[in-house]
């Protein structure tokens, strides 16, 4: 019986040291000295104090801002430590329900706005914590962020449009834009009336 238990129990005990133990204890410090902004979460800080990550949506509400998609994750959106899809299916009622909520709810804070609502605007990532939006659902908010913060939408816009980010390497995903960052920007660039 211990003849052929022993193998095992070796296999598993140096695969352990190897990929528990060894690779981790390398693979860190190496990140830390090569990439230390992304090992430590891609934090973003201004005027010294951390507002959030590149990486992770958070939730922005008032109108002089451009609003994330919608967030299943956690039971009010956008909890870091419950990151996950609803799974609702295309023939759910309740996604339905709630695709509809979010339409009625974009149109109430987006008046001017006649267009076709962006999908993105309605639905939630995979992840529910996407911190990115596509142009166009970054475009159909500029009336009401230009308006709430007292400027012309085409400065909105074009303040959209430099914070647009390419397809990685050319050809990889597709144009987006980080909703932190572009709030960030906008703050910077039209300070919020008080």
């Amino acid at each position: 019986m211990w003849k052929q238990i022993l193998p095992g129990l070796r296999v598993t005990l140096v695969l352990t040291v190897l990929t528990g133990l060894a690779y981790p204890g390398i693979v860190t410090p190496l990140c830390q000295v090569l990439f230390p902004k992304q090992a430590n979460g891609s934090l973003v800080s201004l005027h010294g104090r951390v507002v959030g990550s590149s990486l992770i949506g958070q939730n922005f509400s008032q109108p002089g801002y451009c609003h994330p998609r919608p967030s299943a994750a956690g039971s009010d959106g956008y909890d870091g430590g419950a990151s996950s899809g609803s799974n609702l299916g295309p023939t759910s009622q309740k996604l339905a329900d709630r695709v509809k909520a979010s339409a009625e709810q974009f149109r109430k804070e987006n008046p001017g706005y006649t267009e076709p609502i962006p999908a993105d605007i309605l639905t939630a990532s995979g992840s529910g914590l996407d911190p990115h939006i596509t142009p166009a659902a970054a475009l159909a908010q500029a009336a009401r962020v230009a308006s709430a913060r007292g400027v012309g939408a085409e400065q909105v816009k074009a303040l959209i449009d430099q914070a647009t980010e390419g397809r990685d390497l050319g050809v990889l995903g597709e144009p987006r834009v980080n909703v932190l960052a572009l709030n960030m920007a906008m703050d910077q660039r039209f300070p919020p009336a008080k």
